[in-house]
């Protein structure tokens, strides 16, 4: 099966049911007990279950136990099981070589203590295998998954997926469950940019993945933790931390572009006869979308303002309270108010704080003159100077946006 420049599947229906070939990779590090069961269950689900031609890999990473022998032993007996042995230790490092070496169409990896329900694969595959996603994932985190773990486990994830998206604005949900697949053709670029050998492995490719533009499926999971774990949650937890830092570096230094990966064309109507519409609602739409959002950011500094003048000097409270609401404005604005701008979000965050700059030191300028002129105003009065201040400074954060920032906008000249 061959996949075409523009990233679709280039054979048909009937053949890839037939053709598609996956390599089911299972990283193993000391997992002497666990690894039979572990191939027998997925050995007799592939057989009876799973429609494209299967491999299983074991990716054994510098284990210490009898994990290799075993492996061995497992692949002498059937030939659709292989092993992969690598002398350094790393889930990430095991991922990356098997995954590179694979001639297979698609390539899964699971954890060896099946702790995902298989019968998630098929859906999690069948996207890849189709052409219509580029990567796959399976989520405990989204609708419709079902988890059975402690407490400590949940918030643990919970947390760390929440500090995933608010720091990248990333969409998917559960960046750590065992349970990827990705088309080999579109993840082999990937994974030389892929810095990790460790356990952030996986959220340092989805994070690539999304910020070139890939595809990514999410299939909601049956899950029940195995509590016979290798995983040192604080030392995990830090690394992770520590690579969300390095990654908004390479996306902020542009090397996190990967220049070899399939593109997909753009979208296109289906029906000769469609009356197409455009991201950007013209003019008239970004007038009043960015005034709402104004409004918005507006209402809200002020009284985020209020508030920290209760402790903060002026200009304290004013920076704090202009960061916070910054922050909402420039991302509403890309999202609804110039919608069709081609700007990458990195891009117009930069920018945008280059706009805010302007913007408190225009704000900042009125209340200090106001205290030049009356050093002990009422608060009345100082609300009301950064009220009308704030109102020309929007007025100027319009033009900057829709002229700098997001002037690649289609039908920015529409009325």
């Amino acid at each position: 099966m061959s996949v075409g420049a523009t990233g679709g599947l280039t054979t048909s229906p009937e053949q890839r049911a037939v053709t598609a070939t996956v390599d089911i990779v299972v990283p193993v590090y000391n997992e002497e007990r666990a690894l039979p069961g572990c191939i027998h269950v997925l050995r007799e689900f592939l057989r009876d279950q799973f429609p494209f031609d299967w491999t299983i890999v074991v990716a054994d990473n510098a284990s210490t136990d009898r994990t290799l022998e075993v492996a061995e032993a497992l692949a002498r007996d059937d030939e659709s099981v292989r092993v992969r042995h690598l002398d350094r230790k790393g889930r990430g490092l095991a991922l990356r070589e098997t995954w590179r070496a694979s001639t297979a169409d698609v390539v899964v990896y699971m954890d060896v203590d099946l702790s995902t329900g298989l019968d998630a694969l098929l859906p999690l595959v069948a996207p890849l295998v189709n052409g219509h996603s580029d990567v796959a994932i399976g989520s405990r985190l989204a609708p419709g998954a079902r988890t059975v773990r402690g407490p400590k486990r949940e918030f643990v994830s919970r947390c760390y997926n929440g500090l995933i998206r608010l720091s990248h604005g990333a969409r998917f949900s559960d960046a750590q469950c065992g349970f990827k697949a990705a088309r080999t053709d579109v993840v082999r670029p990937l994974l030389d940019h892929v810095e990790d050998d460790a356990w952030f492995f996986d959220t340092e490719l989805l994070l690539l993945a999304e910020h070139n533009g890939l595809r990514v499926h999410e299939v909601p999971v049956d899950w029940v933790e195995d509590t016979d774990s290798r995983v040192d949650v604080t030392k995990t937890a830090l690394d992770d931390i520590r690579g969300l830092i390095r990654v908004a570096r390479a996306k902020a230094a542009g090397t996190a572009r990967v220049p070899d990966l399939p593109r997909r064309p753009a979208p296109r109507a289906a029906h000769p006869d469609a009356v197409l519409g455009t991201p950007s609602g013209g003019r008239l739409w970004e007038i009043l979308s960015f005034a709402v959002v104004g409004v918005v950011s507006t209402i809200a500094n002020l009284v985020l303002y209020a508030v920290f003048r209760l402790w903060w000097p002026v200009l304290v409270a004013n920076l704090v309270a202009l960061v916070l609401t910054t922050l909402f404005n420039t991302e509403a604005n890309r999202r609804f108010t110039f919608a069709g701008a081609s700007t990458s979000r990195g891009k117009a965050h930069l920018q945008g704080l280059v706009v805010f700059g302007l913007y408190y030191a225009f704000t900042s300028a009125a209340l200090l003159a106001l205290h030049g002129f009356d050093p002990e105003p009422g608060r009345a009065l100082e609300l009301t100077v950064l009220f009308a201040a704030s109102v020309l400074g929007t007025a100027g954060r319009f033009v900057l946006l829709r002229s700098w920032v997001f002037r690649n906008s289609p039908g920015k000249d529409e009325e």
